[in-house]
């Protein structure tokens, strides 16, 4: 087999097989360490062994295997240094785990242990996408708009306490799963949106973590059916996946909104997260729990779905929710796209200067420098155009952002 071609295979076991290799590694053996690093072992071994042996058939058995071999070897380490009994156990102990909680999902389970009440939100969030969603520091790091270094100590410390406090490997009771839930939804978000739009790499989009993200979606809808927000998160990831067919070009260029060919659109996806929109409108109205983030973003997304056409989009509906949005969550990225959305009500100028109030905050943050760019070219002002198209494209990893940044740069008059 030739290097590309199993080049290739790796890197597709990677996305495929991380996750499932780790959350099963931390099931059996109780430490996110041992399980993230013998992983990690398991596929250099890969990297190692496959271009010379070839591929294996079920290159996600032999993986397991391999991953579970060198924790057992660490481990065997350990006990002969420390005597570790309990871990000794551990290693000899095929026995398959009493079931621990309402869901039986290894991955899910360990979300569940990542987002424990006791780590702070961001690290909650962090830790887990790293161990479930495969993505790498840095990775994380732009997502979070911090350095590298301070992500990879937020991990580190995230893993230290979690097993200093002897936080155990399951996922928690019905009375206390709540808790955990508004981290556990910001997870499977920040996944989908990792894959929604890759923030490095050749790979504009990574559909593996987009599915990954739904698939958990639906897993925490079962578990937790009545959740507003458990179904407004999926609604919303169904209602944008479904518009990823028409996302990218042929030639490998980003397609906004407005320019998006609407027959490419996944229907099936639409309507299934329409019904879910529709089933917390109904809610909501007969005197349920009012609507959060997830569900009004949901809500925005229906909104552009409805639209036959960009031009028929009701602008004025979507900055409406984007008000009750802010009031839930001030938070920059919150502003910005309410500033967006202003713009095409009441015009560039306006949206331009509720966005130029965001710019000691998100200075470092790509969507802003388009936004702004879009807006000041709308306004005539090509030369502070030009230069905000610079700075995006400078701060965007994404290659077809950077390709589509780059052509509307172009297009402006010298």
């Amino acid at each position: 087999m030739s290097g590309p071609t199993v080049e290739q295979a790796i890197t597709g076991a990677h996305r495929e097989e991380w996750a499932p290799v780790v959350a099963s590694l931390a099931r059996r053996f109780g430490d996110l360490d041992i399980a993230e690093e013998a992983a990690a072992e398991a596929f250099a071994a890969a990297a190692e062994r496959w271009p010379r042996d070839g591929v294996p058939p079920n290159p996600g058995g032999w993986l397991a295997t391999t991953a579970t071999r060198k924790a057992i070897d660490r481990l065997r380490r350990e006990l002969q240094r420390d005597a570790k009994h309990q871990e000794a156990l551990m290693v000899y102990d095929d026995t398959p785990p009493e079931p621990t909680g309402p869901v039986e999902d290894d991955r899910l389970r360990l979300i569940f242990t990542c987002c424990h009440p006791a780590l702070a939100i961001e690290a909650r969030v962090a830790l887990t996408l790293r161990l479930l969603g495969g993505l790498t520091v840095a990775e994380i790091a732009r997502t979070f708009l911090v350095q590298e270094t301070t992500m990879a100590r937020r991990i580190t410390r995230a893993k230290t306490k979690i097993k200093a406090a002897h936080i155990p490997y399951r996922v928690p009771s019905e009375d206390d799963i709540r808790e955990r839930l508004a981290g556990v939804l910001a997870v499977v978000y920040l996944i989908f949106n990792e894959g929604y739009l890759a923030s490095e790499g050749d790979d504009p989009l990574r559909v593996d973590l987009t599915d990954e993200a739904i698939r958990l979606g639906r897993l925490l809808r079962t578990l937790l059916p009545d959740d507003g927000e458990v179904a407004g998160l999926l609604a919303l990831m169904l209602l944008t996946d479904a518009r990823r067919p028409a996302r990218v070009s042929r030639t490998g260029e980003l397609v906004t909104l407005d320019e998006q060919d609407r027959g490419a659109w996944d229907r099936a996806l639409i309507a299934e997260g329409r019904a879910l929109v529709h089933e917390r409108v109904r809610a909501t109205a007969t005197g349920g729990d009012p609507p959060g983030c997830y569900q009004l973003q949901a809500a925005i997304n229906a909104v552009h779905t409805d639209a036959p056409s960009a031009r028929d989009t009701d602008w004025s509906t979507i900055v409406a929710i984007y008000g009750r949005m802010v009031l839930l969550d001030p938070s920059p990225i919150v502003r910005l796209n309410r500033a967006v959305a202003v713009a095409e009500v009441d015009g560039p100028l306006v949206g331009l200067a509720e966005i130029d109030r965001l710019a000691g905050i998100l200075d470092g943050y790509h969507a802003f420098h388009a936004a702004r760019a879009d807006l000041l070219r709308r306004a005539g002002r090509g030369r502070e155009s030009r230069m905000a198209y610079d700075r995006a494209i400078d701060l965007a990893g994404n290659p077809a952002e950077r390709a589509y940044l780059t052509r509307r740069r172009d297009q402006l008059a010298s």
